[in-house]
């Protein structure tokens, strides 16, 4: 334990290096998704084989094969780069197709009779996206965009292959050192102390997701009950 508590500083450096890679990667995530997602939905066809092709892609990938193919297949292209950069961009393209397929399920869950009597009505795609389809399709969109960031957070673990020094690759850095310096290796412990890190961390995000979707199924069932008189009327 007092091995941990000596090298406190760097395990809390390493942290917070894979919450802000977790946090910027969502940032991304959410643009990409969101994007992706629309084209999925889109009245064009090759809009929605671009988006089909971009998911499956990505998906179909493994993450790691991703991510080392974006660190050595870019500067081939004349890209260099770092280690942050090249994790950024594979996680990013991973979460944007699994983001996409939530956001893709978020706007089919919107009756599709309320865009289209919005259409009678006048209103613009924009306006019918902006004030019908996006505050429904949140509903569904939310809980599991919530659990894609705690896979998030699991999956910077795999950018200490490429060179980042985030948390699990500074346990890592952890290890080797005091092997070296004192003969023995504490794997058990530092890996340990790593995996109870991130249990902690993944299953808070899980718990938020839960309550969250439990809180937006109940605030679904208030409407709902208070549209259903209206409609009878």
């Amino acid at each position: 334990m007092q091995l941990l508590l000596d090298n406190s500083w760097i395990l809390l450096s390493g942290l917070r290096q894979t919450f802000q890679l977790a946090v910027v990667t969502l940032a991304c995530v959410t643009v990409v998704s969101v994007l992706i997602g629309m084209l999925s939905v889109a009245r064009y066809r090759w809009a929605r084989i671009v988006a089909i092709c971009y998911v499956e892609f990505f998906r179909d990938i493994p993450l790691l094969v991703n991510m080392l193919f974006v660190y050595f297949g870019a500067p081939l292209l004349g890209l260099p780069l770092s280690p942050y950069g090249a994790a950024l961009i594979s996680l990013t393209l991973w979460g944007g197709a699994n983001g996409a397929e939530i956001v893709r399920g978020g706007i089919n869950a919107v009756p599709r009779h309320q865009t289209v009597s919005a259409v009678a009505l006048g209103l613009k795609p924009w306006e019918i996206f902006r004030y019908i389809v996006l505050p429904q399709a949140l509903l569904p969109i939310l809980p599991p965009f919530t659990g894609l960031f705690a896979n998030l957070v699991q999956a910077t673990t795999l950018a200490s292959l490429v060179g980042v020094t985030e948390f699990f690759r500074i346990g890592g850095i952890i290890v080797e050192r005091t092997t070296l310096q004192e003969g023995h290796s504490p794997a058990f412990l530092v890996y340990g102390f790593v995996l109870v890190v991130y249990f902690v961390i993944c299953s808070l995000l899980t718990a938020l997701s839960r309550r969250l979707e439990r809180n937006l199924q109940r605030r679904g069932g208030r409407v709902a009950q208070v549209a259903t008189p209206r409609e009878s009327v």
